[in-house]
Formats: structure tokens, sequence, C-alpha cells
């Protein structure tokens, strides 16, 4: 995305600028991104562009509202029902939500109300967890009384992605907001609407002013001036795995907590005793839900050699069978990706696969029927007879693509999922209960589903190892990540005390 001018009427387009201190305020220059529909084309808004100052009035904000009287001293109870008021008000804008977020990230309608319909839950989990909260009283040695306090960890970085604006965005509001924290986010130039509409629908609730600011901008300058600035307390960013090191080699600089959720290439084990009909559908639908632009995307089908002819054969067919289209219309199964940088992407991987010898199955072009539409439509594709040492077995595509691998082993299945420097997540087609958790726990990853795929929830973890990322979203141990602990030792005894005069005495240090 480039800094422009607007090319159609500036009358029928609106212009946006920062969330600071609960407001839209103007950035310091006039500098303006386009924002496109990915299924037309179309230029649907303009952002500011944030500069590194702007950025600095957003983190001065957060800092302000971290430690003003309003936001620090509200009790916990006070905060939860703030935080399910939220959840409330999120609910009751649903439909504004998703329509927008559908016109701006050319996900289909059916999927982003089914998505969005979830969120909300994030929020009143949460608020449930600030509830619930205990600080320890821990046994020691000694007459003493151990206990710890937690305080909120600051202010919280966070960059997010085009794929899932709003529910990535709410993993980590949700936490924040229940914790005690603030916030400022740098959402993906991409897809930056729903962002700055949710912020506006929670200043309307009631959210206090600063807790929640935006500055809308590109990665390598809004976005780096972000994770460059020396005051904030907490790093959160979903994205490429590249972003991720860079951003977090800066964070580690001022010691900042960190949760990154990087690349992935999650692999799916197929064994024969599953359903090939149910396997294949699981398979179409964890690689080409959300146009394959997960950081779980279903990329590697890896299938025993009893089942894989067929399963070949029904995926091919499934996939092609995928009806392509207007993003905004009920009956359309596949929308754009997000750009045209990101289509010839995945035709680039389409290229990659064919020279280094996989067979095409399934897409690996443009739409016919899409062609003239202005968007970036790519035609689920799938490859098969790929093995571990090709580029579309190693590498994130980030599309509707997915390659499938013959197995003959559980040992093998295993080896070749675990051949990846990602981590993030998993899956396994089986009926048999043993080998189910034994292949759960031999596979190198954060997440593994079994007899599923994409499914999540407020309460359980979610993040990865390797070139995935570290820290975990969603679950306590994001809501307990958001705090500092502090450990008080309380001597119980009146005994007098002297260790020069009392050189005998042993002490426990």
């Amino acid at each position: 995305m480039s800094v422009q001018a607007n090319p159609q009427s500036a009358k029928n387009i609106e212009t946006h600028g920062l969330f600071i201190d609960g407001r839209e305020v103007a950035s310091e220059t006039s500098e303006t991104l386009a924002v496109h529909n990915p299924a037309t084309g179309d230029i649907i808004a303009r952002i500011a562009h944030g500069t590194a100052r702007d950025v600095d009035r957003a983190m001065k904000s957060a800092r302000r509202a971290f430690e003003g009287k309003d936001w620090a001293s509200m009790p916990v109870r006070t905060r939860a029902r703030l935080v399910n008021k939220l959840a409330d008000a999120f609910e009751a804008n649903l439909d504004e939500l998703y329509q927008l977020e559908t016109i701006n990230n050319g996900r289909p309608v059916n999927e982003t109300r089914a998505q969005l319909r979830r969120v909300p839950d994030f929020f009143r989990y949460n608020a449930g967890l600030a509830l619930a909260r205990r600080d320890a009283v821990i046994p020691v040695e000694g007459e003493y009384l151990n206990y710890t306090l937690r305080r909120p960890v600051g202010v919280v970085a966070n960059c997010t992605p085009f794929n899932h604006p709003l529910m990535i965005l709410s993993k980590s509001l949700a936490p924040v907001f229940a914790s005690g924290c603030t916030t400022v986010v740098k959402p993906s130039e991409y897809t930056p609407l729903t962002t700055l509409a949710l912020a506006r629908i929670f200043s309307e609730a009631g959210l206090p002013d600063g807790v929640f600011n935006i500055v809308t901008g590109l990665g390598p300058t809004t976005g780096k001036a972000l994770c460059e600035h020396p005051d904030y307390n907490k790093l959160v960013l979903t994205g490429g795995t590249e972003a991720g090191q860079i951003a977090g080699a800066h964070a580690g600089r001022i010691f900042a907590h960190q949760t990154l959720e990087l690349g992935g290439k999650t692999p799916v084990l197929t064994f024969p005793d599953f359903d090939v009909d149910r396997a294949v559908n699981y398979a179409a639908f964890g690689a080409f839900i959300g146009a394959g632009q997960t950081c779980v995307c279903g990329s590697r089908q890896i299938v025993h050699k009893d089942v894989y002819d067929e399963f070949v054969d029904k995926l091919a067919k499934k996939a092609k069978s995928i009806r392509i289209g207007d993003p905004t219309e009920t009956t359309t199964q596949l929308g754009p990706v997000i750009s045209e940088k990101q289509r010839q992407r995945v035709l680039n991987y389409v290229k990659f696969g064919l020279d280094e010898g996989a067979r095409l199955v399934a897409g690996g072009g443009v739409p016919k029927h899409m062609s003239n539409s202005g968007g970036y439509f790519v035609e689920p594709t799938v490859f098969a007879d790929v093995s571990a040492k090709m580029r579309i077995f190693q590498e994130e595509v980030f599309g509707p693509f997915t390659s499938i691998t013959p197995f003959s082993s559980e040992e093998e299945a295993i080896a070749l999922a675990n051949d990846s420097p990602f981590g993030l997540a998993a899956a396994i087609r089986t009926k048999d209960v043993s080998r189910a958790h034994r292949v759960a726990s031999a596979l190198q990853c954060g997440i593994v589903w079994i007899n599923d795929h994409h499914r999540l929830d407020p309460a359980s973890p979610w993040g990865g190892v390797k070139l995935s990322g570290v820290g975990r979203e969603f679950g306590p141990e994001s809501f307990d990540d958001h705090f500092e602990v502090k450990s008080v030792m309380v001597n119980m005894t009146d005994q007098p005390f002297d260790w020069y005069e009392q050189t005998t005495q042993q002490r426990l240090n």
C-alpha cells in the first residue's frame, strides 16, 4: 500500500483520523493511505498515515490513563461490569461490524458473521477471570507469611493483522481491559476500519479516555515507531515471523513482556481408519476458510497411503466445487485474498510447485468468472505428490492453497509433521483413541485438533513454538501475563535479631 492521492471522488470516501484520548484526532501530517475493497479493488476509505510523534501522543495518552485515578483505582467488580458492558455493546453492533469487516477484508459474510458472534465471549470470559482472581499465600519454611500481589503490567503495544481484524484484536483487548492495562493499537493498513469503529463503540459504552488508542499507518513506519517506542510494558503482535523477529528484538531492549503469534504451516494427519469423506470436508474447511489466510491454515495434508488416492481425488473435486464470488452475497463460499500482492504470492507458489514436480490437481489460477471484477480472487489450489523438501511443503503461502503428501507409518507421519520451522497448530484424523493422544503428544506445536479444525475458545490457550512465536493468548495464561507479580515476605516473630552479634545463629537466606 502506498501513500497516494485518491483517484475517486473525495466526497464519496470517508477519511479517518487517529483515535487518541477517546476521540478521533488528526495526524500531524496530511498524508493518507487508501483502503481498498479486495473484492472489487475500489477505494472505500482513506486513513491517516501516523508518524512517530503520533505514536508518542498515543503512548502518552495510554500512560496517563493507566496511571490516572479513574482507571487505576477502579474496583475490580466495577471493571468487570464495564468489560461485560463492552461485550454487550459489541453484540449490539454486530450487524454494522460484520458488514464493514466483510467489505474491508473480503471474507464471505457468512464466515464473518459466524466468527464475530463468538467475540463478545472473549470479553465476558476475561471479566470472569478478573472477578475470580486470587493472589497466593505461599507456605515457606520458618515463621513467615509469604503472599503475592499482582499489579497490571502497564501499557500494551499491539500490532494486529489483516486476516481476522476484530477477532485477533479482541483476543488482546479483553485481557487488557479486564486486567487494568491500557493499549495503543496499530491495525493492519489493509483492514483498519472495524478497529476504528470498535473504538468509537467502546468509547460510547463508557470506556475511559486513553485506555484504547489507535494509530493507523504502514508497518515499516508507524508499526516500527510503535515497536521502537521506549514506554510500553508488553508487546502483542500477530503477523509474519520476520515481522515478529524485528518487533520482538525492539521489545527485548526494554524488557517488555511479549506475546507473538507468527507464521504457521499446519500439518493434518489423516489415518486410514477415519472416514475419507469426512476427512476431505475437514481438509477443505481447514485449508480454504478465510481464503486460506489464517495462521492455522491446514496447508499440509499428510495422508496414509491406503486412502491417499481416494483422498486426493475427493479433495480435488471438493476444491473445484467451492463457489467463488462477491463476499457480501450469502451464497459465496470463497472470497478474495487481501491484495494483488498476496494473490501474486499464491500464484508464485503454484509455479514453485509445478517446477519442483508436484502434481496440480485443482485450482492454480484466477477464476475466469471473476477475472474482470477488479478483485483479488484466486482459485482454491491443491497439489498432490508433494515431498518434504519442496518449498510448498516448507513455506507459508497464506492463501487458499494446500498440499498432499503420503505416509506409510505413524512414525513417518509424525516425522513429516514435525519437519517444519513452524509449530503453531496441527490436526489429527483418526478413530483410534490411543493413537490420537500418542500422536498429539509427539507433535511439535502449541495447538492440536483431533477430528476437528480451527476450533478455539476463550478459555483455551492459543499460541505456538519454534518460529510460530512465544506466549499464549486466551485462557488464564494470557490474562496472567498482563500482571507483574510481587512477593511479600512477613516475619511473624518478635525475636531480636543481630547477625553480627549472633554469628553462630543459622539463617535461611
